[in-house]
């Protein structure tokens, strides 16, 4: 890694659909989930207006199939990954879409498709890469209160 860079994104937000799962050529899954996120603000009336932000989350192999066999629209989720911007061309213009490329994916929550009660012992915290495994608990990722709240960003 470049010294002085870090391209880290951390999400919590819900599932806007069931996850789309296709396969490339040589047989890797991969899935396209769009995240929400919400926050809710005093507007300049002081009436509370609630704002979302949609996120295009690019998920691979293990972790594309554990999200097509566990994951709904709505569910709540915890993703950690990359920003990476993709270019193309069609009818000679130039087309830019950026996507989180997910590393690791943490269903937060009752989850898995008629199992609310999770009893099948995965926790859903996969990485994502060609080793991906469960992780050994099921602990939500807690988050630390670190004082910044006067930052301006």
């Amino acid at each position: 890694m470049e010294q002085g860079s870090v391209n880290r994104v951390i999400l919590v937000g819900r599932l806007g659909k069931d996850p789309d799962v296709k396969y490339t050529p040589s047989g890797d899954a991969v899935a396209d989930l769009g995240v929400a996120t919400s926050e809710r603000f005093k507007n300049q009336q002081g009436e509370y207006t609630e704002r979302t932000e949609w996120h295009n989350c690019i998920v691979w192999r293990q972790t594309a199939e554990f999200a097509k066999n566990y994951l709904k629209k709505g569910q709540l989720v915890y993703i950690e990954g990359k920003l990476q911007t993709r270019k193309w061309q069609k009818d000679g213009q130039d087309h830019y879409k950026t996507e989180i490329q997910v590393r690791t994916l943490t269903p937060l929550g009752s989850w898995g498709k008629g199992n609310s009660n999770n009893s099948g012992g995965n926790s859903g915290n996969y990485n994502n890469n060609y080793s991906a495994a469960p992780a050994s608990n099921q602990q939500a990722p807690q988050v630390a209160d670190n004082g910044d709240d006067d930052i301006p960003f």
